[in-house]
């Protein structure tokens, strides 16, 4: 993110800013409601103040407030960036976006990079990169000549996975994340690519990256940034070879259809909603696996591993 989003400017708004952090850290969400509005009275356009402000109303229960300030961010970069129309959707002032901004996605991991892996790991308990990799192994023993791994993030599903592939592929939208999996020397070859565009614009196919070259598809925790599976379901088909598998995990959603938009401001989607979508681009389900993913504010978070196989 630009610096200029977060500092306002001026001194004084900043610090004010400060003190309504360490309350709102403390519970005093009330009080830090009051502080955040001194502040943005001396900068009144501050984008990352009214963010600030919206989430301690939230906290405070004052949902009405938390509009207000989201809604005089009218910086278009902003607004992507600070995911506002995310955060409105939450607060059932807007629609649930099939998927969130791009430059919401792409700035939330790269501050995250350095600190990734502890965090997620060590803090949180996270282990679908294990589980994934027992459930493929589980289905298929086989050793794969050339695995994709969509949204590799740091590269912790490519280090279950090295030792059954021949090359591997790692794609993600971080430039910091992708900097990172290079830094343990995993992947055969390392790209930026975005899983919410069409095929054509997604940066997985340019130069000699052919299509259906892939008899291993994977994504481990990154569908959960999206909405709608269908476009990332899209590209995972065109990467897979004729009876190549297609290995992923979503945060469920439990019973009925469709998605749902997320207090975390990630997505969980219901199993009929992947079957779906994975029968729309010539997948069938082999197995599904519901377990743990990892701790989310301190309680278990539940999710659901997938293993399909490719039929065009």
């Amino acid at each position: 993110m630009h610096p200029t989003h977060f500092s306002s400017g001026d001194v004084i708004a900043d610090r004010r800013a400060d003190y309504a952090r360490m309350l709102a850290e403390n519970g005093e969400h009330e009080a830090a409601v009051e502080l955040m509005e001194q502040a943005l009275e001396l900068a009144p356009s501050w984008p990352a103040g009214l963010v600030q402000l919206a989430d301690y109303a939230v906290k405070a229960g004052r949902p009405e407030k938390a509009i207000e300030a989201l809604g005089r961010i009218t910086d278009p970069e902003a607004i992507d960036m600070f995911g506002v129309t995310l955060k409105l959707a939450l607060l059932g002032a807007a629609d649930v976006p099939e998927a969130p901004p791009i430059a919401y996605v792409e700035a939330l991991f790269d501050d995250y990079a350095d600190r990734f892996d502890k965090s997620l790991v060590e803090r949180l308990d996270y282990s679908v990169p294990q589980k994934l990799a027992e459930l493929i192994v589980a289905h298929d023993d086989r050793h794969f000549a050339l695995a994709v791994d969509l949204g590799c993030g740091t590269g912790l599903f490519g280090a279950e996975i090295r030792t059954r592939v021949t090359r591997l592929e790692g794609f993600d939208l971080s430039a910091n994340m992708l900097a990172k999996a290079a830094e343990k020397d995993l992947y055969d070859l390392l790209a930026r690519a975005d899983l919410s565009l069409e095929a054509s614009q997604s940066g997985l196919f340019e130069g000699e990256l052919s299509p259906h070259r892939a008899d291993l598809v994977s994504a481990a925790d990154v569908l959960m940034y999206l909405g709608d599976l269908g476009p990332a379901f899209a590209l995972a088909a065109r990467l897979a070879s004729p009876a190549g598998l297609f290995a992923f995990s979503v945060e469920d959603a439990g019973e009925g259809e469709g998605f749902d938009l997320l207090p975390s401001l990630r997505y969980a989607h219901t199993e009929s909603h992947v079957g779906a979508r994975l029968a729309e681009h010539g997948f069938s389900l082999l197995t599904l696996h519901r377990t743990t993913i990892r701790k989310d504010g301190g309680k278990p978070l539940q999710g659901i591993l997938f293993v399909a196989t490719h039929n065009p």
